[in-house]
């Protein structure tokens, strides 16, 4: 059973709400990529499609397979399973990690913190695996990992078999599936400040000082561009998942397959260009927004606190007229300890004239643990008194 503890509440707000068409661009006859083999524009906080070119086809997305890599190392520290302060131990395989690298030696260790700076701004091969294996116990397992988190994302044109996006056969993605990653990367605001970063030091205040340059040089000449990852290989050409902000509406654009730097940069701009001058964004909510409580059956606690698991917005054309929506909560009436930090316990929807505009899922704000036989007795105790 599920219980509505919001039903159609209404909210007013006095702005656009002319919801964009998905497409909007290719169906105004806006080529945006055109020399590019696939691409895709949305905006993040709805997901909206606001440009599309031969999205689902499957192509190698090369170093842009470490979007997926960076979403389990911030999942996990966002469970706490993990911690920017933890040394990481180099392995000899992950040393062996050849293309991009921070030159990791065996044994060496390094703070996730700076794992995920080689990561994210040096697109380091080796900084990849080493974090693969702490967090799986080795790449193979890690890349189930990977696989896993994709099919829960609903990607059906994605499949992974290592950790970096080195080549290596039966190893793609596609422009949509892509950006469904990196808008589940953006969950974790704590991101941009790696992937924002143009230049930065490792193992500073040693004789093995090493300077990073991000490879996304758009970080640096288009204003509100703080991520996320390129990726370059001679079967894949030139790649980029990028994502900027202005004001409040965040845009995610993806090319596979650009000829040069240059040209993939040109694309991705004009693609940012049309987003911003097209559309805005309200915020609505914003991620870790309490929305509820609902009870859970033989926990440690009666019941656990309902919160948004990412940004809430409405998209709107710049040109559009003024509406009302309906939003409406629901929680799982019936769920069971024990239950993880994170959880999907129920659904948020926002909607105007009986059509879903965004659905997003409601998550658990804290863990709630299985009961002792003591908490169990002690309730059953409560109710027999009661009854009494």
């Amino acid at each position: 059973m599920k219980r509505v503890l919001s039903l159609f509440l209404t909210v007013f707000i006095v702005i656009s709400f002319g919801s964009p068409h998905t497409k909007a661009a290719e169906n105004k006859g806006v080529d945006l990529a055109a020399n590019a083999k696939s691409a895709i524009l949305i905006e993040r906080d709805t997901g909206t499609v606001l440009y599309d070119k031969n999205s689902d086809v499957r192509l190698s997305p090369a170093s842009m397979t470490k979007i997926m890599t960076m979403l389990l190392i911030m999942e996990a520290i966002d469970k706490g399973e993990l911690s920017m302060k933890e040394k990481i131990r180099t392995s000899e395989y992950a040393a062996s990690m050849g293309g991009s690298q921070i030159f990791l030696e065996p044994g060496e260790e390094m703070t996730t913190e700076h794992m995920l700076k080689g990561i994210s701004v040096g697109s380091a091969n080796d900084a990849s695996v080493a974090m693969a294996e702490r967090l799986a116990g080795s790449e193979e397992e890690f890349v189930k990992k990977m696989n896993e988190k994709a099919k829960e994302l609903g990607l059906k044109n994605t499949k992974f078999q290592n950790a970096t996006g080195l080549p290596v056969k039966d190893h793609y993605s596609s422009a949509h599936d892509m950006s469904i990653m990196a808008k589940e990367l953006l969950k974790y605001d704590m991101i941009t400040r790696f992937t924002g970063t143009y230049e930065d030091y490792l193992r500073e205040n040693t004789d093995k000082k090493f300077w990073l340059v991000n490879t996304n040089r758009l970080v640096k000449f288009y204003p509100g561009v703080d991520g996320l990852k390129t990726g370059f290989t001679n079967e894949a050409k030139y790649c980029l998942t990028a994502t900027a902000k202005k004001g409040n509406m965040r845009v995610i654009a993806v090319v596979f397959g650009a000829a040069s730097p240059k040209e993939r940069n040109a694309q991705v701009t004009k693609m940012l260009d049309y987003a911003f001058s097209q559309y805005i964004t309200y915020p609505i909510y914003k991620r870790g927004e309490v929305l509820g409580e609902t009870k859970v059956s033989k926990g440690s606690k009666k019941s656990v606190i309902g919160v948004t698991s990412e940004p809430i917005s409405v998209l709107t054309a710049k040109n559009g007229t003024a509406k009302d929506f309906t939003k409406k909560i629901t929680l799982d009436d019936n769920l069971k300890a024990p239950i993880q930090k994170g959880d999907e316990i129920g659904t948020l929807e926002l909607k105007k004239n009986g059509k879903v505009y965004v659905k997003s899922p409601i998550v658990a704000k804290e863990p709630v643990k299985n009961a002792s036989w003591w908490q169990l007795y002690k309730r059953a105790f409560g109710m027999f008194t009661q009854a009494k």
